[in-house]
């Protein structure tokens, strides 16, 4: 099979022939006006539309033919200076049905651009599947062979592109109209100055210059913007600015004999990472929150972040830790948001490095909003959370089939100190409760007597801290008796509260309380590569 012929077509005022009612109709029409074309749908009276065709029509969009299909209509509804020829055909009825091969057969004598559904023998086009950024477009067929693969090779080329790469291309566009014209105004100056032999003689008037010249500066200009389009790095010609348009555009001269491809320098702009680091090991950062640790300029740090995870951040790089304890959070936090601030306008990548993940409890979308609304649209790397973490790794399903079936997440702190309202009792669920162990005696109170349906009192629950660290402590036990035995033996946060049947799926104990030491949850599995030797080597030295 010859290889086809790839074109982009302009469409605008074009009219495109719909024949069909169903979703790939609707999604034909859509199309077709996203290219500036006019559809119309042949479909008869009694057919049931898309929702979606429906309100096109609804809104005059699309105009609706309530009948079948007619020979007539290839050469009758088409625009007047084609002499009403139509422009393009879509069938959507499939390739087995009979209308569709007659509809092809009298396109193709008629020279009209015919597409069929699912039926590639039956088409003089394609479409191609595409992705589309401004004046970008790109488009990926297989030759009929698979559009669902055609589909995933264009998400696949889409994703390994720069973002704003469709801006650049206007930009850049904006640099070759602006070259043309602007020769073309000189070649006129020139002309009027040739025909002015009235005028006064200029010292260069012996000097003799040919169209030849004027084609040689011309081309020049234009080879060497070709060659920043070929040869600077394309993630840097998709940053490109208007400033760097003007400094391209003021750097040439026709007398120019040297052409720089170097990229303009420009002062880096601050970037923000709001990362989670997970519950405390190394080995459970996310392989993107390790990178964003590596790479950045300056790290911003959650108190409670663990020393193993801050022992990942190389020497040379600046750490600031969170100054938060009671009564100075508020205080912290904007200090922190400030230091933020004033890195990413000194042209800084910050890291802002919280416990577990960032969007549960971590005031992430706070920052996310702040930093926004400054001019710098933060990226965000979710961590894992020690919500659904620590329980796995005290031997406890958050979910099990005929024992849970659902999980509640909730803070034992609310806004400046304040309790929250306690959730009713639901024996089938799991509730993991965060920020809560400074004020357990308080909160598990306030269960055992809440309105409605109090907790019971030998309800199993397990107090979990410092989670996935050397020094993790599981305290198992029940409502009863959580608060006698926390007071015994004492606290270690960071900590966290699960209640709830699961917390006996795997464990069972007649005790009032059992305490398990140390963390075993990774024993057998060798760390990520270079974690070991940087842990060994110590923290940092912090502010």
């Amino acid at each position: 099979m010859p290889d086809a012929l790839l074109t982009a077509v302009d469409s605008t005022s074009h009219v495109h022939l719909i024949v069909g009612s169903n979703p790939l109709a609707a999604a034909r029409c859509s199309r077709s006006l996203q290219v500036g074309a006019t559809p119309k749908l042949l479909a008869s009276a009694s057919a049931e539309l898309h929702f979606s065709l429906q309100k096109r029509i609804d809104d005059g969009e699309v105009q609706w033919l309530k009948r079948d299909f007619q020979e007539e209509d290839l050469k009758e509804l088409g625009r007047e200076e084609v002499d009403h020829v139509v422009d393009a055909v879509f069938v959507t009825l499939g390739g087995k049905n009979p209308l569709s091969l007659h509809i092809s057969t009298l396109c193709r004598r008629l020279r009209i651009p015919v597409n069929v559904f699912d039926a590639p023998n039956l088409c003089s086009f394609t479409l191609l599947s595409t992705h589309s950024d401004g004046p970008l477009h790109i488009g990926i067929t297989t030759s009929g062979k698979g559009c669902k693969l055609a589909s995933r090779i264009r998400r696949e080329v889409a994703s390994s592109l720069p973002a704003n790469l469709g801006a650049a291309c206007e930009r850049l566009g904006t640099v070759r109209r602006r070259i043309w014209e602007e020769d073309h105004a000189a070649e006129l100056a020139l002309d009027l100055e040739a025909e002015e032999e009235d005028s006064g003689q200029k010292a260069s008037f012996n000097q003799l210059v040919t169209a030849e010249d004027r084609d040689a500066a011309r081309n020049r200009r234009m080879r060497w913007l070709g060659q920043i389009c070929e040869y600077w790095p394309l993630p840097r010609l998709a940053a490109i600015t208007d400033d760097d348009v003007e400094r391209i555009l003021h750097s040439y001269s026709s007398s120019s004999t040297s052409l720089s491809l170097n990229p303009p320098t420009r002062t880096p702009r601050g970037r923000i990472i709001l990362a989670g680091s997970g519950p405390g090991h190394p080995d459970l950062l996310t392989t993107a929150t390790l990178k964003a640790i590596t790479t950045a300029t300056l790290i911003l740090a959650d108190k409670l972040v663990p020393a193993p995870v801050l022992a990942l951040i190389p020497r040379r790089t600046p750490v600031h830790i969170a100054r938060k304890f009671p009564g100075n959070a508020d205080h912290a936090q904007e200090e922190l948001l400030r230091l933020g601030l004033d890195g990413l306008r000194a042209g800084h990548t910050v890291l802002r490095l919280k416990q577990g993940d960032p969007y549960l409890y971590g005031r992430g979308a706070e920052e996310y909003a702040f930093f926004r609304a400054a001019g710098y649209l933060p990226t965000v790397i979710p961590g894992i959370t020690s919500a659904l973490s620590a329980p796995l790794f005290a031997g406890i399903p958050p979910t099990h089939r005929a024992v849970a079936d659902q999980v509640l997440v909730c803070t034992g702190t609310g806004r400046k100190g304040a309790a929250p309202d306690p959730p009713a009792y639901n024996a089938s669920r799991t509730v993991v409760f965060l920020m809560a162990l400074h004020r357990l005696s308080a909160l598990v109170e306030t269960l055992l007597a809440a309105g409605g349906t109090p907790w019971p009192r030998d309800t199993p629950c397990a107090v979990i801290e410092r989670a996935s660290c050397p020094d993790q402590r599981v305290v198992r036990s029940t409502l009863a008796y959580v608060v006698a035995a926390v007071e015994e033996e004492g606290s270690r946060p960071p900590g966290l509260l699960v209640l709830g049947a699961a917390c006996r799926v795997l464990w069972e104990g007649g005790q009032r309380w059992v305490v398990e030491e140390g963390f075993k949850g990774l024993e057998g599995i060798e760390p990520v590569e270079g974690i070991r030797d940087v842990v060994e080597m110590g923290v940092q030295g912090v502010t």
